[in-house]
């Protein structure tokens, strides 16, 4: 086997390796959450838990409100989600501050749709949740997620440079 083939290999596993074990966040897998209307609850529970929310609940429910970007009068469930992750957002982000008499229950799928954008929740990593910036109801744009991104690229860049220094050291010599 040539070295330039084995030099390309052990570049193929480790840079494998790198992406395969979530290097840019400690090794472990992220997964983004949110609080949503399950589809399978009563109008009548999801009304009342939608009025406890903007009400004494504090959730922000200006964008779910008439003119709106998140306002869907034909789709209760899908109203009163973005005032229930609100609510999640801004107590805590526990599974009881997802439950709103068992009407909500936590997704990873993102449930923004439209211009509706649902902030972004928390980020869970070995059972620790913690804070991740978001994208609100108007279109600003989360830049946070570029840094991964890049801090992968750079690490792949800079060990294809390393073998290719490497292989011409063999060569050389």
């Amino acid at each position: 086997m040539s070295v330039n083939f084995s030099v390309f290999l052990f570049w193929v596993f480790f840079s494998g390796l790198h992406v395969s074990l979530g290097a840019d966040n400690g090794g472990v897998a992220a997964l983004e959450l949110w609080c949503v209307a399950k589809n399978n609850a009563e109008d009548q529970a999801i009304q009342q838990s939608l009025d406890w929310a903007c009400g004494q609940g504090g959730a922000d429910c200006g964008p779910i409100q008439q003119g709106g970007p998140c306002y869907d009068p034909k789709d209760l469930p899908k109203t009163a989600s973005f005032a229930f992750n609100d609510y999640y957002a801004k107590n805590g982000r526990t599974d009881d501050a997802c439950d709103f008499s068992n009407t909500a229950a936590l997704t990873s799928l993102n449930p923004s749709y439209g211009n509706c954008r649902f902030p972004s929740s928390s980020t869970v990593k070995n059972g620790n949740i913690s804070d991740t910036t978001g994208i609100g109801p108007d279109h600003s744009a989360d830049l946070s997620g570029t840094d991964p991104i890049a801090h992968t690229w750079f690490w792949s860049v800079f060990i294809v440079h390393i073998m290719f220094l490497f292989t011409w050291l063999i060569e050389v010599h």
